[in-house]
């Protein structure tokens, strides 16, 4: 059939070929032969995809590109007849619910068979009508490379692959300007601040987006999911992704904007999580003036963020909780003090805590998150508030504009596309702990709580109202600091200070090592393989947990132990990895899936790219026996043919993971597509011996780096809090000097 042309970009081709856009950069300018632009502009040229296809297989370089990104690919290369992505949505629901087996043959039909066997697939999909959508699904004879492509997907990758590339493709299409997604760390952070697992509870999130929270409260136990977004192609995304990953519950999402047009409003839910649109003026306050939601005062025109909090508590069973993610102006701005005070008056408001700078869009603004409950008619007096200040908890290096719009957003928000997010340098498992532990000592006795001084403060209701009603967690949590005593901070500084001189002391034994030399001239090639043709060799073995009874993606179980979660079990999870800790995830938080038990000398590899920390490590006895994460691959190897620390260096290399890594806001790793080098077993152990060290020298210099913060933030905390005196001579000693 002939094909119309697609015109690719530089990144575009760097995907296709498995390499990264340096490598692109170098073809253009070291190859003539190379295809010269055939549009686009000087500094963003365009390429022809047949051409570029074309060349590649001249040199050999048969096209690395993943399953996600032929189907990327293939939907620019053919615009489809029917009714645009929408169709394709239902087609995903439909194809991940069979087995790998069926979708291999479907692949392989001829055209016009294809075509009859999607639309079939589609018509008996018993969810569809869940799914809101416009015409009935009309498939014609142009979409079978499209239908071949997303039957590939699912079957390779997964259903929520295949959806991810559909819904940026028609985000592309549409007049949005972009979305994005809260970070799944933060959802589950959300969700556990209100969620008791395995409660059968009624979820909703007025302004879903793709889903990602109320996915979340999935994990959690949630069996009734309710979702509005403005975007109509959000709404389908969400629904459909929630179809795919908690197939037991009721799912209900809507398109139309929650403010304006609320399409539940009689519903009453045990539970609302929200990350909503922020710094929006026109969301109907002239409209809305005297809508029964505002409970607490009518919204002031530039507080679009206290309207989405009455709105969720509207919604709320009595006792019912809450949590939004809100930008750090709504605790302190002027206009909405009136709203605030009523808030904290009336009970409302449980909590308020600050999460360090990266830990989601806008990734330069410290967020906060805000938890709230219905009171309860003739319920117990609630005479404090929780302030947590967790700004400088787990926090990694923040920097870059973003959005104002939550998960998908609503009413007209700003919305950005584009760029990593930083939220993977965050240790999450450790901002988890200190915010979890701060909520539940608090809900346990909010009278007794005592909280931690300088991180954690109850302050009572009475202490709030003042003149401006300002409930900044940095200004409540700091005058918690005077309470700390003296002699033990001065006890703890010390102690903190010794083990960092320990510390330094092994990192620079560990630099000290020097059994390595220069290649010669120029630097060494080899022959690689894919990791997937080690596999179907059997040199290792991919592991990774799937939702129970799913499909798609690589060898899922394989033929180590797997089992369903135990609570008794540790999680090992990518933030693990990226900071060299052992398994510190919750086995509460995954249901229904399987995951594999890792062993000792598996190697663990993050599946999303991106922030601070090593991509890739080794298990060690610490590790054995924890159930393997949802964000972690685990690569088994035949000891009698691949060294594990050799695997783990090469797997875990920065352009290796690049050329692996498909996506435009989150950067996921393909396990299949990485490389290693065919190297006899004794060379491999050389290298493996060189990457242990390497290791170790990045541990090293993380533990360092963590008690060299420690000790600075309790030496500034004393000194500026008053329990600390600077010594005597300090002044003789002028920074810099000998």
């Amino acid at each position: 059939m002939p094909q119309s042309s697609a015109q690719v970009t530089a990144a575009e081709i760097s995907r296709i070929a498995g390499v990264t856009r340096a490598t692109v950069s170098n073809w253009r300018r070291r190859h003539d032969d190379f295809p010269a632009p055939s549009g686009g502009t000087d500094s963003s040229p365009l390429y022809d995809l047949e051409s570029v296809r074309s060349w590649l297989a001249s040199r050999g370089q048969v096209s690395a590109a993943s399953p996600s990104e032929e189907l990327r690919t293939t939907l620019r290369l053919h615009a489809q007849s029917g009714g645009g992505t929408s169709d394709l949505l239902l087609l995903v629901l439909a194809a991940a619910r069979r087995s790998p087996e069926d979708l291999s043959a479907a692949a392989l039909l001829t055209d016009p068979d294809l075509v009859t066997r999607a639309q079939h697939d589609v018509a008996t999909t018993t969810a569809a009508d869940a799914v809101p959508a416009g015409d009935a699904v009309r498939f014609k004879a142009d979409d079978a490379p499209v239908l071949r492509a997303l039957y590939a997907c699912v079957r390779d990758e997964g259903g929520q692959a295949a959806l991810g590339v559909l819904a940026e493709r028609e985000l592309e299409d549409s007049a949005a300007s972009g979305a994005y997604r809260t970070p799944e760390p933060l959802a589950d952070l959300l969700a556990g601040l209100i969620l008791i697992p395995g409660s059968p509870v009624r979820v909703l999130d007025p302004a879903c987006g793709s889903g990602t929270l109320l996915a979340a409260a999935a994990r959690r136990g949630a069996r009734e999911l309710y979702g509005q977004d403005t975007l109509p192609v959000q709404v389908r995304r969400s629904a459909v992704s929630l179809m795919l990953t908690a197939p037991e519950a009721t799912v209900t999402v809507r398109a139309a904007d929650s403010l304006r047009a609320d399409a539940f409003p009689g519903l009453v839910a045990d539970a609302v999580l929200c990350n909503p649109p922020f710094g929006v003026r026109d969301w109907g306050h002239d409209e809305l003036a005297y809508d029964p939601r505002w409970a607490y005062g009518v919204p002031p025109r530039a507080e679009s963020e206290l309207a989405w909090v009455q709105h969720a508590l509207s919604h709320l069973t009595p006792g019912g909780y809450a949590a939004l993610i809100l930008p750090p102006a709504t605790a302190g701005r002027a206009s909405g003090r009136r709203v605030r005070a009523e808030l904290v008056r009336g009970g409302a408001l449980r909590a308020v805590i600050a999460l360090p700078v990266g830990a989601s869009v806008p990734l330069h603004v410290g967020l906060q998150i805000w938890v709230l409950q219905r009171p309860e008619p003739g319920g117990p007096e609630r005479k404090s508030v929780l302030f947590v200040d967790a700004a400088e908890t787990g926090a990694g290096p923040g920097a870059g504009a973003g959005a104002r719009a939550g998960d998908g957003g609503t009413a007209g928000a700003t919305r950005t596309r584009g760029g990593t997010s930083r939220s993977a340098s965050l240790d999450w498992a450790e901002l988890t702990a200190r915010v979890m532990g701060a909520w539940q000592a608090f809900t346990t006795s909010p009278d007794a709580f005592e909280g931690e001084p300088g991180v954690a403060h109850a302050v009572g209701v009475v202490d709030l109202l003042d003149d401006v009603v300002d409930l900044t967690p940095a200004r409540l949590v700091r005058a918690s600091r005077a309470e700390v005593d003296p002699a033990e901070l001065s006890a703890e500084v010390d102690a903190t200070r010794q083990n960092l001189v320990k510390a330094a002391k092994s990192l620079a034994r560990a630099a000290g090592h020097e059994e390595w030399s220069s290649a010669g001239a120029t630097a060494r090639e080899w022959r690689t393989a894919t990791a997937a043709d080690l596999s179907r060799g059997g040199a290792l073995t991919l592991l990774r947990t799937v939702p129970e009874g799913g499909r798609g993606g690589p060898v899922a179980g394989g033929d180590g132990p797997t089992e369903a979660p135990e609570a008794a079990r540790a999680v090992l999870t990518g933030s693990d990895i990226a900071h060299g800790s052992g398994p510190t995830g919750d086995a509460a938080e995954l249901r229904s899936v399987v995951a594999p038990l890792v062993a000792v000398g598996d190697v663990l590899v993050r599946a999303v790219a991106g922030g601070d920390g090593p991509m890739a490590r080794v298990a060690g006895e610490e590790d054995a026996g924890a159930l393997l994460g949802p964000h972690v691959h685990l690569f088994r190897p035949d000891p009698a043919r691949l060294d594990a620390w050799f695997l783990a260096g090469f797997l875990g290399a920065e352009e290796n993971i690049a050329g692996a890594s498909t996506g435009s806001t989150v950067l996921t790793v393909s396990p299949g597509r990485l490389r290693v080098p065919l190297l006899p077993l004794e060379e491999q152990r050389r290298y493996g011996e060189a990457f242990r060290h390497v290791h170790a020298l990045r541990a090293e210099a993380q533990r360092a780096t963590r008690l060299a913060e420690d000790t600075a933030r309790l030496l500034a905390g004393g000194l500026t809090g008053g329990q600390l005196l600077p010594g005597r001579n300090a002044a003789a000693h002028p920074h810099g000097a000998d």
